[in-house]
């Protein structure tokens, strides 16, 4: 059974994604940790139900990011994680940390990679009229929201919209995504390697797999 550890900040949903299909389509994986640096996110909660380790790290206790990043990666280890989740983890991770974690680490971003690094993409999206807005799982790398693209999904803005509006449809799809290309991994179909993500051993092109 391969171990997934998950960082969370908030509330949760895509943990509870996750979750689920490793009760359903997820069959080799677990989700044995989830840590936030919030002692108050409600995924810890989701953890518990879960029966997974629930591990609050208060950055506030360290000096500087390096050593709050070095004690995570410390209890992280705890739990040889096969594969790291980050699910809404608001904190930019050291150098060391990724380095750490290279090739076994994703995250959710909520734009149409390489177009909206960064923070607050559903208004940056609205207000430069796009007619289409959406979500992207990558490799995680030192170039943040930088690393290679894994799988995208495409959802339309319409006229009326507004941020709560299409967050909400996009985090719909989220919750599908992301659990199909943790089971990529945990499968051994999906790696990194050179800098490159690798499906079935082929390499995925700039905005990650598309079916034809």
């Amino acid at each position: 059974m391969k171990s997934i550890v998950v960082l969370v900040s908030g509330n949760g949903s895509n943990l509870q994604a996750i979750i689920d299909a490793c009760e359903t389509s997820i069959d080799n994986g677990k989700v044995t940790a989830v840590f936030s640096n919030k002692a108050t996110a409600y995924a810890l909660e989701r953890a518990k139900t879960a029966g997974a380790a629930a591990k609050f790290v208060d950055p506030d206790a360290f000096d500087t990011r390096d050593a709050f990043d070095n004690e995570l990666m410390r209890q992280m280890d705890e739990y040889e994680p096969d594969l790291v989740i980050l699910a809404g983890y608001m904190r930019i991770l050291s150098g060391a940390f990724v380095r750490h974690f290279m090739g076994r680490m994703i995250n959710i971003h909520p734009s149409l990679l390489p177009k909206y690094p960064g923070l607050n993409t559903y208004q940056r999206a609205i207000h430069a009229g796009d007619e289409e807005h959406g979500t992207s799982v990558h490799f995680v790398t030192e170039q943040l929201d930088g690393g290679p693209v894994i799988l995208q999904a495409k959802v339309p803005i319409f006229e009326e919209d507004n941020v709560d509006i299409l967050t909400k449809r996009v985090q719909t799809q989220e919750h599908k995504i992301y659990p199909l290309v943790a089971k990529w991994f945990v499968d051994g179909r999906l790696e990194m390697k050179a800098g490159k993500a690798f499906l079935d051993g082929e390499q995925l092109g700039l905005t990650g797999y598309a079916q034809d």
